[in-house]
């Protein structure tokens, strides 16, 4: 397997606030540096803040990053406020937060949880996105339901979805962040 390069992407974001959320849109010439148009796990700073986190498609080719509450706090972020990014493409994903419907079905499954301990914390990130990329609460528990059969037969990834898409449902309509132009 090939080494792949590291890249580290400078300059400054501005904050977007969408249906209450805070995110960092990444300017289009930083993104397109970005070595996928999917997710992206980076190690930086934000300002002077050291981060880890894994920068999210807008499904438009660009990236953004998700800004809790906890990190906008410390950075002062609102909407329209600027924040500077340094960020390096890192050697390791960190894990995803599984949502509470997902981990109750893994941690019922006892014959998965082999196979979810031998993908890849990346590999786990496409899981819980895809789980989690609907609105619809019975297609989310079917989602849940196929991810743990899927598990059970070998699947290392879910199928068929657009990794290039935005799948936040609170953030995203038809694949594609709104609120850009």
């Amino acid at each position: 397997m090939a080494v792949k390069k590291t890249v580290t992407i400078e300059g400054i974001a501005t904050v977007l606030a969408i249906n209450g959320r805070l995110i960092a849109p990444l300017p289009e010439d930083a993104s397109a540096q970005v070595p996928s148009r999917g997710q992206v796990a980076m190690v930086g700073a934000l300002d002077d803040h050291e981060v880890e986190l894994v920068l999210e498609p807008d499904g438009r080719k660009g990236h953004w990053i998700s800004l809790d509450e906890e990190l906008a706090s410390a950075l002062g972020a609102a909407d329209g406020t600027s924040i500077s990014f340094a960020l390096t493409t890192a050697s390791q994903w960190p894990e995803p937060e599984v949502p509470e419907d997902l981990g109750a079905a893994l941690e019922s499954a006892d014959d998965v949880e082999h196979q979810w301990d031998s993908i890849t914390p990346m590999a786990r990130w496409e899981w819980v996105r895809w789980v989690g990329a609907t609105k619809n609460e019975s297609t989310r528990a079917k989602r849940v339901d196929v991810s743990i059969d899927k598990l059970r037969k070998g699947s290392r990834r879910p199928c068929c979805f657009d990794l290039a898409s935005c799948t936040d449902p609170e953030l995203s309509r038809s694949g594609k962040l709104i609120g850009l132009s």
